[in-house]
């Protein structure tokens, strides 16, 4: 994992806040792991409890900790269902939220795509393991995926492991892996239906589908996945939240 740059001249909740994270980096705190309290780090940094809670609102603003009433403050994991969802943009049109049905249709290991190795910053000749799934709603497909992990990160990964898991994908590689997704980047595009998506999507070529491209990030702002998603949205939307 790539560490985070000094602190230095930054305020100083944002100093504490890099020093947490780069704790979660060294792998200190686990997903679903309790942090120390406010007393604990304000102790440990040499700084006011304010300013360790003033840190810790921001890291649970951006998602990575967890504050829980009368509990303390975890670790975020992708195996909390409030997590689980938090990538899911494409949704029936119905307002239950719910999780896609996902089947696997093939694990690769092969050189990695020029643009996957601009996109999560990888070494000319790396390798990625290229995974194809299908993610249905009520049984009808909804969305085919292909999904870029670097094998140097992901190592002896395994299609009948994945196969066999119930949750979701982010869950498998924070459980099996210790990577755990933060934040992510997407670019939407509208194309036609190829004849090899057409085919799995259950739709004629050239229907119009929503194409999703999505780099996920680790802690220290590592990007670990780059995936696309073809979309059909006769019944779905992609839903979005702005403030």
């Amino acid at each position: 994992m790539k560490t985070i740059a000094s602190p230095s001249f930054r305020p100083l909740y944002d100093q504490i806040k890099i020093l947490i994270t780069q704790s979660l980096i060294a792998g200190e705190w686990r997903p679903g792991d309790a942090i120390p309290s406010e007393m604990e780090l304000a102790s440990r940094f040499q700084v006011s409890q304010g300013t360790v809670r003033k840190a810790i609102d921001a890291l649970a603003g951006e998602n990575i900790l967890v504050r829980r009433q009368g509990k303390g403050t975890f670790v975020a994991s992708h195996a909390q269902e409030r997590t689980t969802t938090r990538f899911l943009r494409v949704a029936p049109d119905s307002a239950v939220t719910e999780y896609p049905a996902s089947e696997l249709l093939s694990v690769e290991r092969a050189r990695a795509p020029d643009e996957t190795l601009r996109l999560l910053e990888l070494r000319a000749g790396s390798t990625v393991y290229i995974i194809r799934r299908l993610l249905k709603y009520h049984g009808s497909p909804a969305i085919l995926d292909e999904i870029h992990l670097p094998c140097a990160l992901f190592k002896g990964l395994e299609e009948d492991a994945l196969r066999n898991h119930k949750g979701s994908m982010y869950g498998f590689l924070e459980s099996q892996y210790g990577v755990t997704m933060i934040r992510a980047e997407e670019h939407i595009k509208a194309v036609a239906a190829d004849e090899f998506s057409a085919a799995r999507l259950g739709v004629a070529p050239l229907t119009p589908l929503l194409r999703v491209d999505r780099v996920a990030f680790t802690y220290g702002d590592r990007p670990v996945e780059w995936r696309r998603g073809l979309c059909v949205t006769t019944e779905c939307s992609y839903i979005n939240e702005v403030s």
